[in-house]
């Protein structure tokens, strides 16, 4: 028969270890999943990464559910243009995006011709295939791929649809504090071009930066659970992948 003694020890040391889970997923590194196709090429759905929560400092985002416990955003970095961010939607303050952060404070960004523009200067992109296959969800796309280049030297590989690209836009003035976000998958993203369910983002809706993959699988293929299927559905390549 277990005594009181042992069983108050034992939730002692539960509690203690949910503390410390909650601490670091809240301070340093936390989990997330790719639910969506919005940022292939480079990641995929089914793509499970590291985010550290320190990168541009602390807001009540940083916590799990958001708790109102200060104002504002603490200890403040600021990111730079190419960053692959982890934010909440502006739309509902709940939901997490991933999205790379192409506009800052004050920068002006426009579509002409599926081209992509930033303060007036097209942003330059070399082509690297044209005949690549990504997926939409379960479509599955034609496109072109390319490497892109921003004014700080950040390269990353973008695709657009060979026909009926996101071809022209409106201006996007980025306001104070707020930040631009594009889906690397540009004709399969719901990002900051939509600005009535993403659009700008404040500083205080950022909850971290993705760094590297730790692990990877296909669901279409076969369930994690289904170990005879490994070989097949778990992407071991992506092990360890930095996110550029």
């Amino acid at each position: 028969m277990l005594n009181k003694s042992f069983i108050v020890e034992n939730l002692k040391t539960l509690i203690y270890a949910l503390i410390i889970a909650v601490i670091i997923r809240s301070l340093f590194i936390q989990p997330f999943y790719i639910p969506s196709s919005s940022m292939e090429p480079n990641l995929l759905v089914g793509d499970r990464l590291f985010v550290t929560k320190y990168s541009y400092g602390y807001s009540k985002h940083s916590f799990p559910f958001s708790p109102p416990i200060f104002k504002g955003r603490i200890l403040f970095e600021k990111p730079q243009r190419g960053d692959v961010v982890v934010f909440k939607t502006p739309a509902d303050n709940r939901t997490d995006y991933i999205k790379r952060l192409i506009g800052l404070p004050g920068d002006e960004i426009r579509f002409i011709d599926s081209n992509l523009y930033l303060n007036n200067s097209e942003i330059i992109k070399s082509k690297i295939s044209s005949s690549d296959v990504i997926f939409c969800g379960k479509k599955k796309l034609d496109v072109f791929t390319f490497e892109e280049l921003l004014p700080n030297n950040k390269k990353y590989i973008s695709v657009y649809l060979k026909n009926f690209s996101f071809q022209n836009s409106d201006t996007f003035i980025v306001p104070k504090d707020h930040y631009f976000f594009l889906g690397d998958n540009r004709d399969c993203s719901k990002d900051s071009r939509f600005l009535t369910s993403v659009g700008y983002v404040h500083k205080n809706n950022l909850v971290g930066k993705a760094r590297f993959i730790f692990f990877s699988s296909d669901k279409n293929i076969g369930s994690i659970f289904a170990f005879w299927k490994w070989n097949k559905s778990i992407r071991f390549d992506r092990f360890f992948k930095k996110i550029q």
